[in-house]
């Protein structure tokens, strides 16, 4: 098994992604901030994936020791730097969530509902607790379950596949559909934040943090045939929760507007 055959047993669940309904559903800027205010979800946890990916591929702690891989060590330093303290459009270090929780403020979404749920996790110190004390979409709460579940059983190539096949590698492709709906159904609104946000993870992941993951699952998997298949499971159930997500933005999305009807 390999990334070759990986990509052929996750094409399905792209499939339904890459051409999602809920795309479709954006038709307005109250649609937007409902998409937003669901996936600014997915845009934090996958700031722990890759710290956990860090922390298991290089020495985060004292004393330091040299890990067991320099390659892979390499591969995650590069991918965090840029996803921790990336430049802003306006020219300051931030990382990603900052610069998608900044774009969902120039926009005026609202983003006291995920500042309340990261205040419940640093109260409770437990992730799992505050996700089920959440009021979030069953699914959204799904989601960051299967997440934290994949970080807490602690196998790198399971991390990395998460990260990989059920983010980094599907990010461009989506976001470029996300991107020119956008453009085409608000040209009267200042989405620039919101706009750069997506053509730099467009540019990252495509030319560099794609092909670096896929790289690191390689590294990670070597000849091993049982990590490869715990890869293809891990990343099977990833982009089924993704596909959960779209599923339930798009429900919350149809919900307002019969409300509003």
């Amino acid at each position: 098994m390999n990334i070759k055959s990986i990509n052929k047993k996750i094409q399905p669940q792209k499939d339904i992604l890459l051409s999602h309904p809920l795309y479709s559903q954006i038709q307005n800027i109250d649609d937007l901030h409902c998409f937003l205010e669901g996936h600014v979800y997915a845009v934090w946890d996958f700031m722990s994936l890759l710290k956990a990916l860090q922390s298991k591929l290089t020495c985060t702690t004292t004393p330091w020791f040299a890990t067991k891989n320099p390659e892979t060590r390499y591969l995650i330093n590069e991918i965090v730097l840029a996803e921790e303290s990336d430049i802003s459009l306006d020219g300051k270090r931030l990382s990603h969530f900052e610069m998608y929780i900044d774009a969902m403020n120039d926009c005026h979404a609202n983003t006291t509902p995920v500042y309340e749920f990261l205040d419940n996790v640093v109260n409770t110190q437990n992730i799992f607790v505050s996700i089920k004390q959440s009021s979030l979409h069953p699914n959204i709460k799904a989601f960051l379950d299967f997440t934290f579940r994949v970080i807490e059983q602690g196998k790198p190539h399971e991390i990395a596949a998460a990260f990989t096949f059920g983010r980094e590698d599907l990010i461009p492709g989506m976001f470029t559909a996300i991107l020119k709906h956008f453009q085409e159904n608000f040209p009267a609104t200042d989405l620039s934040k919101l706009i750069y946000y997506f053509e730099r993870h467009i540019e990252l992941d495509a030319d560099d943090h794609g092909p670096m993951a896929m790289q690191m699952i390689s590294e990670l998997c070597g000849n091993d045939t049982e990590k490869w298949s715990e890869v293809e499971s891990v990343s099977i159930l990833a982009l089924e929760k993704r596909i959960g997500l779209w599923n339930a933005i798009e429900e919350t999305i149809r919900q307002k507007n019969l409300a509003t009807t």
